[in-house]
């Protein structure tokens, strides 16, 4: 790679990193493609992809800086194993924005408009990040307009990948009109129309979804939910010491600001410091602090299952009723890899896990809605909540609310748990739901249907939110039909990659048949060979 595409590169990695939180200029994800597209203009499909692990790896570290902190922070595990583990999984991530670039980089020597392939390209590049390996969806580029209101409702159709598909060809468009010389003006022109059009339009459509939801909103029968910020300390959190310590913090903040009876209050994930499943005196003061609030109480707790002589662990939620009975428990199923379990540990015995001091967890059965009253509630525990394939299975099921548990203490006071938040507010757009997140160290929230945060905490705070939700009904095109839009991406860019491969079959079918050569073809028929 030439100095020129190194500099290139890495200046699209930075520009990509500066859209996500905590920097959050999201105007940059709209020209940070444009210096790679520079960097890949004319080379081979292998140069292309080391331009693309450049601007990947480059952005990864900016974004997933944070692991260095968890890993030497929880994992008591020397800087530079912190280090080495946050640029082993940026590297990793970055293939995939090699395999973009790589991929583009072919297309184009083939002929096809940046304009045309970058879009499908990116989407699928991005759908394999997000399932293939368990999956790492964490701030895929249509994260980066978490801001932008309007935009983001078109996710109720598309999924996130629409709003990075638009993102990624408005980059392809704004790289053509800069390129003007080198191509026909008129294909410069019917692609920037394209986009001015295609722009007002997903943006009209966000106005009209927006007005009609509050509208709707307006009508719809209502709840009210308090959620507690206990800001319990990660260092002391698993110390038995101060389990009494950590459910008095409870107690006090869930009593002295309960809502009206009915209500819904809601505790962070493991919020209880001890197995709430055992029958002894801690599970009989939870029980109680429920039904002194004579409101439903949803909370994540650990538990276990004996299988085989052999106890495993599990991160569960359990909802209480008004009376302190358990109505509802639910096991996540998709765990932190390296944070809560270690995938192939059969083959790879030496690797152990992020954070120590905990067996690996066992993953849940199945996602099971929580009865309240006649509702069902939605339990997405932390990471689960990053995955929109969870909520819109959820929603399918007929959960109208969703309650996201999480405990960021591990990311401190990094960027992670604001990049946390933006993802969370996907979920209640393409799902049209209110979702309440209760986060231990903050930021918790109330988010509305539209995507906005009604109501919120700051970082580190032991505080109680209020707030009210509504009861939402109906499924979205995203919540019956998923990722529809993404597979159309995958469909579309195979005819791109198997069209020259099936033009030249037919020339070479053509040539073969013909006796007097193919320039004599090619002459008498006045068209040029494609092969």
């Amino acid at each position: 790679m030439s100095k020129n595409a190194l500099l290139l590169s890495s200046f699209s990695g930075i520009l990509l990193w500066l859209s996500y939180p905590k920097a959050d200029i999201s105007v940059a994800a709209f020209f940070a493609f444009v210096p790679l597209f520079y960097a890949i203009r004319g080379v081979s499909a292998k140069e292309g992809f080391e331009a693309g692990v450049v601007a990947g790896f480059v952005c990864n570290v900016g974004v997933l800086y944070w692991i260095a902190y968890v890993v030497v922070k929880y994992g008591y595990l020397p800087l530079y194993v912190g280090l080495a583990a946050m640029l082993a999984v940026a590297a990793i991530l970055s293939i995939y924005t090699g395999l973009f670039a790589g991929g583009l980089a072919y297309l184009s020597k083939k002929g096809l408009p940046i304009a045309v392939a970058a879009p499908l390209l990116w989407v699928c590049v991005e759908f394999g990040r997000s399932h293939l390996l368990t999956g790492f969806p964490w701030e895929n580029l249509g994260y980066s307009q978490h801001q932008n209101l309007l935009l983001l409702q078109i996710s109720d159709v598309t999924g996130v990948y629409g709003i990075s598909f638009l993102v990624v060809f408005v980059n392809s468009v704004i790289y053509g009109l800069l390129n003007l010389k080198e191509k026909k003006r008129a294909i410069v022109i019917a692609e920037a129309a394209t986009a001015v059009v295609t722009l007002g339009l997903v943006l009209s459509y966000g106005y009209y979804r927006v007005e009609k939801i509050r509208a709707d909103l307006e009508k719809a029968p209502s709840g009210e939910v308090m959620v507690v910020q206990g800001n319990i300390d990660q260092s002391i959190k698993w110390d038995p010491a101060y389990q009494r310590e950590t459910i008095d913090i409870y107690r006090k903040l869930t009593l002295d600001g309960r809502p009206s009876e009915g209500g819904l209050i809601v505790w962070p994930e493991t919020a209880t410091p001890f197995y709430f499943q055992d029958k002894d005196g801690y599970q009989r003061e939870v029980v109680d602090i429920a039904r002194l609030s004579g409101s439903y109480l949803l909370f994540g707790s650990p538990s276990y299952l004996v299988e085989g002589g052999r106890q495993h662990v599990l991160n569960s939620a359990f909802l209480l009723s008004p009376l302190g009975a358990v109505v509802g428990r639910y096991d996540k199923v998709h765990l932190v890899p390296f944070g809560e379990y270690v995938p192939l540990r059969s083959l790879f015995p030496f690797m152990g896990r992020i954070i120590v001091g905990m067996e690996d967890m066992l993953p849940g059965k199945g996602f099971h809605p929580l009865p309240l009253d006649e509702e069902k509630v939605g339990t997405l525990i932390c990471y689960e909540a990053i995955f929109p394939e969870i909520a819109a299975e959820y929603r399918r099921l007929g959960v109208r609310l969703f309650v996201n548990i999480t405990n960021d203490a591990w990311f401190g006071r990094t960027a992670a748990p604001y990049q946390h938040l933006s993802m969370v507010k996907l979920r209640a757009v393409e799902n049209r739901a209110y979702i309440v997140r209760a986060a231990n160290t903050g930021i918790s929230a109330v988010i509305a249907p539209t995507g906005e945060v009604v109501a919120r905490t700051g970082l580190f705070e032991r505080t109680v939110l209020k707030g009210k939700i509504k009861w939402t009904d109906g499924m979205t095109f995203y919540s019956r039909f998923g990722d529809v839009f993404a597979y159309g991406c995958f469909a579309a860019t195979a005819i791109l990659f198997l069209r020259p491969i099936v033009r030249r079959k037919k020339n070479d079918r053509r040539n073969n048949g013909n006796p007097a050569g193919p320039e004599e073809e090619n002459g008498r028929t006045g068209r040029l060979s494609l092969s």
